[in-house]
């Protein structure tokens, strides 16, 4: 499946949609690696079949062996990980804010790319799962690794559109094969 056959397979009133995904694709703020890395990372942690074939078949043409694994790890990291802060977030007991995490975390540290392509990654992710704590924190390493603010919103807007695609794509499965 391609971008465009995941475009076509959008419905009409899902039109935002499909422009808002080839806008993205057509972003030039972003190096291909950036890009092409943060759809993959997004669609991983979406799950939606069509959404991820599409843009894996994407990213695998665009992405070094290397990127598409600092994806797929950046979906995986950040889907413990955004549950974990955001809990910690929205827990009111002091308490939990001061535990360590105990949790692993190795890959971030060493996740085989460039520091901020991973944290571009981990932040589309961050804003998909909807950990503000995550957003804070990937925002702020962006930012250090000399990222300008529209590239971040870059991220941002793809972790917002690959959700809201895979969602479109999800209730309309449902619905063509639900009893008339």
């Amino acid at each position: 499946m391609s971008i465009e056959s995941l475009k076509s397979s959008l419905p009409d009133y899902a039109k935002d949609l499909k422009l808002n995904l080839g806008s993205l694709m057509n972003e030039q703020l972003l190096s291909d690696q950036q890009k092409y890395g943060c759809f993959l990372a997004c669609a991983h942690a979406v799950g939606e079949p069509q959404t991820l074939t599409a843009l894996q078949a994407e990213a695998e043409e665009k992405l070094s062996p290397e990127a598409i694994k600092a994806a797929k790890a950046a979906s995986a990291i950040m889907g413990m990980n955004n549950v974990y802060y955001r809990s910690i977030h929205l827990i009111s007991a002091p308490t939990y804010k001061t535990l360590p995490a105990k949790l692993r975390m190795n890959v971030i540290g060493a996740p085989g790319i460039e520091k901020a392509d991973f944290e571009l990654y981990s932040l589309g992710v961050s804003a998909v799962n909807g950990c503000g704590m995550c957003l804070d924190a990937h925002e702020a390493e962006l930012r250090k690794h000399g990222l300008s603010a529209e590239q971040v919103q870059a991220g941002i807007r793809i972790g917002a559109v690959v959700n809201a695609v895979a969602r479109v794509l999800a209730a309309e499965a449902v619905t063509a094969t639900a009893p008339a």
